[in-house]
């Protein structure tokens, strides 16, 4: 739907959204928008169109077009894209239309906002409603400026670095539509206006308060009462709302992004401001020990509310969903194999002793390649001879010539890089060998997770001052960050589990440069985030190598059964050196004579 056209639409649709329990069915939807002002649940059906255009995706997709993943579908968008046919009129990575129609829904909620009687009863309940919903509201529209920096961001011919359109007012029939893209930089101040200004309107967490001195002020001064104030911002909110952390998270990922090299000359936002905005958010915040396994809680995947403490935001819980499962399993457990490792990616997880396998002092033994292995590794993939579910699953040649695993399957669904995905999956659910029933289970699917707003962090502190740089009033460094997240994992442990030192994080720390810990910080983040859609972006906001053959491994056993490894060249990554930067929709560029594309495209 075009932006233009959305209050054309808007009346006979807002009732009729995935949201639709919340509201009574309109006897008539031909109402003009002013009218809305006198009954809540339109204005509020805004909103809710708002969160319907979040782009946050529930799968693992994004990965099969880096260097990380490929998929065995050869119809998937994102491994075409990678094979060569991204274009501005094929874009799989496009945020224009969902993020900017989001944009408009959430400038029209606020244009009429606070001429809305959300509470009849009391004057501290309407106040607190309207600063909650404006909160909510400015937060969606800087979630969709981020997404849209994403995506389409880029410097053009006149060498300026461009964001998108800013648009803070809503668009009507009289509007002038031919907009031109602001610097990206003016969008990166706004989004950051919007964060502050929603942070001062939400609570951090929404969480019943007990004690009525706790009420802020301003709502005292109304008359508001515990009950009134935890209707309003209590427990009951704390689902999948928009709160102060939320806003706190995305405008630091906002200046993470704009300090990264791809942006930074043009960005006017600095490693040392990134750093300061991140650490903003983990104040108070407590580093999960099991939070990179969240996703194998049970017990806390089980209840709809339950506060997982790795995950600041999520989708809705969903009590039966084992898509991922569905897709992701081995064949051998009724699972499509879909997304598949890459050799690249296996290479990147460290020895146990915390040393990379290409330095001599990491004992790494090609003819044995998986043992001594950062645990982390057994964690998020299936190799040869790993087991899953109860079965040992041989990807390579040999074994039961039955077997649906083996890389060289004639099937659709084997892996095409000798491995498989076992990160996000829970084991007790989708498809087994013993029954083609999937069999559903409660999942949660995070937005934004705390591991990765300390790495965030980990990043920005060391680029602004080194490895053991500490923002003023925070306690922790780069070194601090990094260090928590390999003992976590598993690195420098001994047999009995006990830390015996991380040698090779110490001498990344000493390196006068910074460049070591920072090659180290990324690698970190790109095991801890694998498959979580957020490798794409990353290279290219750090302007590494985009055109990385994907790799995988043969496993063949020898006479005397022993097994060889042969690495394979399994998928090119066709990629221009423009592509750093997403295109503008051909179609917008032909259609408004003011939006410059980006070069290249």
């Amino acid at each position: 739907m075009k932006t233009k056209n959305i209050i054309f639409y808007l009346i006979g649709l807002l009732l009729f959204s995935s949201c639709d329990d919340m509201f009574e069915p309109a006897k008539e939807n031909t109402r003009q928008l002013e009218a809305m002002v006198q009954e809540t649940d339109y204005v509020y059906g805004l909103l809710i169109y708002g969160y319907n255009r979040l782009p946050y995706l529930r799968v693992t997709t994004t990965d099969v077009a880096t260097d990380d993943a490929v998929t065995n579908n050869s119809g998937d968008n994102y491994k075409k894209m990678a094979l060569g046919t991204w274009t501005s009129d094929n874009d799989p990575m496009t945020q224009w239309n969902a993020c900017k129609d989001g944009i408009q829904y959430v400038n029209l909620f606020l244009k009429y906002v606070n001429d809305v009687n959300w509470a009849k009863s009391a004057e501290s309940k309407q106040q607190m409603f309207i600063d909650r919903l404006t909160g909510e509201a400015l937060g969606l529209r800087a979630i969709f400026y981020y997404h849209l920096l994403l995506a389409h961001a880029g410097y053009a011919d006149d060498e300026k670095l461009y964001g998108v359109p800013l648009l803070t007012e809503s668009e009507d029939g009289s509007s002038n539509y031919n907009q031109p893209r602001a610097e990206f930089s003016k969008v990166v101040e706004q989004i950051f206006k919007d964060c502050d200004q929603a942070d001062t309107l939400l609570p951090a967490q929404y969480k019943d308060l007990d004690d009525e001195s706790l009420i802020p002020k301003k709502y005292l001064a109304l008359g508001a009462q515990l009950s009134g104030y935890n209707l309003v911002f209590g427990a009951k909110m704390a689902k999948n709302l928009i709160c102060g952390k939320v806003v706190q998270a995305i405008k630091a990922q906002t200046a993470l992004l704009a300090a990264s090299p791809a942006y930074r000359d043009q960005s006017g936002v600095s490693s040392e401001t990134a750093a300061k905005i991140c650490a903003a958010v983990l104040k108070d915040v407590e580093f999960d020990p099991e939070g990179n396994i969240w996703y194998r809680n049970v017990t806390q995947l089980s209840s709809s509310t339950s506060v997982m403490p790795e995950i600041l935001w999520r989708a809705e819980w969903e009590k039966a969903n084992s898509e991922q499962e569905s897709d992701n399993f081995p064949p051998s457990q009724n699972g499509g194999g879909k997304i598949n490792p890459t050799q690249n990616l296996v290479d990147a997880f460290p020895m146990a002793n915390g040393y990379p396998i290409t330095d001599s002092r990491s004992n790494y033994d090609p003819k044995n390649p998986y043992a001594n292995r950062d645990p982390r590794l057994d964690e998020d993939i299936i190799y040869d001879g790993s087991v899953f579910k109860g079965t040992v699953i041989i990807t390579g040649t040999y074994g039961p010539a039955d077997n649906k695993d083996n890389i060289n399957n004639s099937g659709s669904q084997h892996t095409l890089t000798g491995y498989y995905m076992k990160k996000l999956l829970r084991d007790d659910a989708g498809p087994s060998a013993k029954s083609t029933t999937p069999a559903n289970q409660p999942h949660i699917f995070p937005r934004i997770r705390y591991t990765e707003m300390f790495l965030a962090y980990a990043e920005a502190a060391n680029d602004a001052g080194g490895a053991n740089y500490k923002v003023p009033g925070f306690n922790l460094s780069a070194y601090d960050v990094i260090k928590m997240i390999r003992q976590r994992g598993g690195i420098g442990k001994d047999e009995k589990g006990e830390y015996v030192g991380d040698p090779y994080l110490d001498e990344c720390a000493s390196d006068n440069t910074g460049a070591k810990m920072r090659d180290l910080i990324r690698n970190e983040r790109r095991i801890e985030l694998c498959f979580e859609n957020k490798r794409f972006y990353d290279l290219r906001r750090w302007l590494l190598p985009i055109n990385v053959s994907a790799k995988g491994v043969q496993v063949d056993q020898n006479d005397d059964e022993t097994l060889r490894y042969t690495i394979l060249d399994v998928e090119p990554r066709q990629y221009e050196s423009y592509q750093y930067y997403g295109p503008i929709p051909n179609s917008e560029v032909l259609q408004w004579s003011a939006l410059q594309q980006n070069k290249g495209w």
